[in-house]
């Protein structure tokens, strides 16, 4: 018999709706959002352009008050931001006059928890973690775009979040370094042990990196559906090419086509 789950974040109710200054109405984003994270999942959010998944985003890392409802984080009530949540954002945003390992630490260095021997040796084993050794003394402009985007990962995770909050961090990469990027996140958040909320347009990268799959309607959202994902714990990317990975591809492109259609968008995820 499989042990209870724990529930890392739970998702009550949550409504957001933005007052509009000039025509005095609101305008409603989230609309009684209702979801569970489990501890070590990765969980995708997917659904039309402009649907509220990246409002609901910054509603759990606490930069965005509901209107109503309540977000919990190992039970307790977010009402702001804090270390135990750690966002990587599209744009790899690093310092451009520091190092990949003092961009690493900087959250630490703000800490202030840690000495700085304590700090180096935390940055460089994350910075291993994410492949990326021997790079510890370069800056951002020596990278490429999937190696930024590795340090960004690996500075969320110095600061040992509790929840890691990714919105499409891969968007701006090209698509073969999309693709190797997809496996080495599993790898990544696999070895950290890390439960990961996901925001992406791409339905194929959304099964892949997933346990399940959450697919919200047209603004405001609401939760269409919830898809668990049968995969493989070590994922290949020759899995996309299986008939049921299609098969689920296709099933969440027409969710969203629905949506789409009821709006009068062009299909987008």
């Amino acid at each position: 018999m499989r042990p209870p789950r724990t529930i890392k974040l739970e998702v009550k109710g949550a409504a957001i709706a933005y007052y509009n200054e000039r025509t005095g109405h609101y305008l409603p984003v989230l609309d009684g959002i209702a979801l569970e994270v489990f501890a070590g999942e990765l969980v995708s959010i997917v659904g039309p352009s402009g649907c509220g998944k990246t409002t609901l985003l910054n509603a759990v890392d606490g930069l965005v008050a509901l209107t109503g409802g309540e977000i919990l984080l190992d039970g307790v009530p977010v009402t702001g931001p804090g270390p135990e949540r750690a966002m990587v954002f599209q744009h790899d945003s690093l310092f451009p006059w520091r190092t990949v390992l003092h961009n690493v630490t900087y959250g630490l260095e703000l800490q202030g928890k840690l000495g700085r021997r304590e700090m180096h040796e935390r940055a460089r084993g994350l910075i291993e973690l994410v492949g990326l050794t021997g790079f510890a003394e370069h800056y951002p402009h020596e990278l490429s775009g999937g190696m930024r985007q590795r340090v960004n990962i690996a500075r969320a995770l110095a600061m040992e979040p509790e929840l890691l909050l990714l919105d499409e961090p891969f968007a701006a990469l090209d698509a073969q370094t999309r693709e190797f990027m997809q496996v080495e996140l599993l790898k990544i958040l696999g070895a950290a042990r890390t439960t990961a909320l996901f925001i992406t347009h791409q339905i194929n990268e959304a099964i892949f990196l997933s346990d399940r799959v959450v697919v919200f309607s047209a603004r405001p959202a609401r939760i269409k559906e919830v898809i668990a994902i049968d995969l493989p714990k070590t994922r290949t990317l020759d899995l996309k090419h299986e008939p049921s990975f299609v098969e689920t591809e296709r099933r969440i492109w027409k969710l969203i086509e629905e949506e789409s259609a009821m709006t009068g968008m062009s299909t987008a995820a």
